[in-house]
């Protein structure tokens, strides 16, 4: 494995693989497997369980981290080309990038959509800049359109609850004070795709997924023998429910437009999870999400601190499978 980037760039098989690996380091870690092997992790956004569980994953394998946050500590860099620097970043990318690769064996990178062009980010415009500097193994710690490290801890944990691989999964919107970005619904709906699950997007009008994203997870889905569909009926969508996976998003319709997304948003209070939800789900449906969560906004405590909620599961997932893939890169 040269790259972690996308789940699409793997196989099911090598998928598969990978979980046995992170269940095999789960219990048995190999401290000594990266020994002298270094970490670079750039975070452009904020992180709690991203940064924590990487470093916590290089620790246990033996090797060591070094983290930058650009523009605390660091200089601001620019990610634009063809930019007059006149403002706040005093450095570029195509400068910074490669020396901070040269003081590591892979580095991670965390870098948020600029949320105003969709087919800009969609095109992973940014990150494809950012990689396109850089000469050692890379990882997406989330970039404009993909979360492949928190998917993969969402299947590892699915595969931990036994949950049936032909079993529905809906990936619903959840309600926020203002737009966020798409990486972790477009990752979410592949990556059950990909599982070879019943995939059902529940969202209401006018935050429908980028048709990009849909074909891309219906594609998994021919490959997996899944399905893939999008729904705003409620009742409907959420009728056989084995998993509900809640994540909050901006509106498509009017993507980089804050105002009008807010408008948009201003009368879906209603779409703040609660118990009401399950009323004909499958009795033990478990409720997922990636947190960070607002409580009582886009789920009720009722839901987060009740036994459906696994999201704390999900959030220790994020150790193995990352020791896995750092394995995967690393190792000799």
């Amino acid at each position: 494995m040269k790259n972690f980037l996308d789940l699409a760039d793997f196989k099911r098989e090598e998928i598969l693989d990978l979980l046995a690996l992170a269940r095999h380091l789960d219990k048995h870690p190999e401290p000594k497997a990266l020994i002298g092997k270094i970490l670079g992790l750039i975070f452009f956004n904020p992180s709690l369980r991203t940064l924590a569980s990487f470093q916590v994953a290089m620790m246990r394998l033996g090797g060591s981290s070094y983290v930058i946050t650009p523009g605390q500590s660091t200089w601001l860099l620019e990610t634009r080309h063809g930019e007059v620097m006149n403002e706040a970043a005093a450095e570029h990318i195509n400068e910074g990038l490669p020396v901070l690769a040269s003081y590591c064996d892979a580095l991670g990178i965390r870098s948020f959509p600029e949320g105003k062009d969709l087919a800009h980010d969609l095109a992973e415009t940014t990150f494809k800049a950012m990689s396109s500097v850089i000469n050692k193994p890379l990882i997406n710690m989330e970039s404009a359109t993909s979360h492949p490290c928190q998917s993969l801890a969402d299947w590892k944990t699915m595969d931990d609850l036994k949950i049936p691989q032909r079993s529905k999964f809906v990936l619903s919107w959840a309600n926020h004070p203002r737009s966020t970005p798409i990486a972790v619904p477009a990752s979410t709906v592949h990556m059950a795709a990909q599982r070879g699950m019943e995939v059902v997007v529940l969202r209401p009008e006018g935050f429908a997924l980028p048709k990009e994203i849909m074909q891309k997870a219906q594609f998994a889905a021919a490959t997996s023998g899944g399905s893939v569909r999008e729904s705003s009926d409620r009742n409907e969508a959420l009728q056989g429910a084995q998993v509900v996976y809640a994540k909050e998003w901006g509106s498509t319709t009017h993507y980089g437009n804050a105002e009008k997304d807010s408008v948009l948003r201003a009368n879906l209070n209603d779409w703040c999870l609660t118990e009401s939800w399950f009323s004909n789900s499958q009795p033990d449906c478990k409720f997922m999400h990636c947190l960070p969560v607002r409580r009582n906004v886009a789920v009720a405590d009722e839901i987060l601190d009740g036994s459906r909620s696994v999201v704390l599961q999900e959030a220790h997932n994020r150790l193995p499978v990352q020791m896995a893939v750092l394995h995967r890169l690393l190792a000799s």
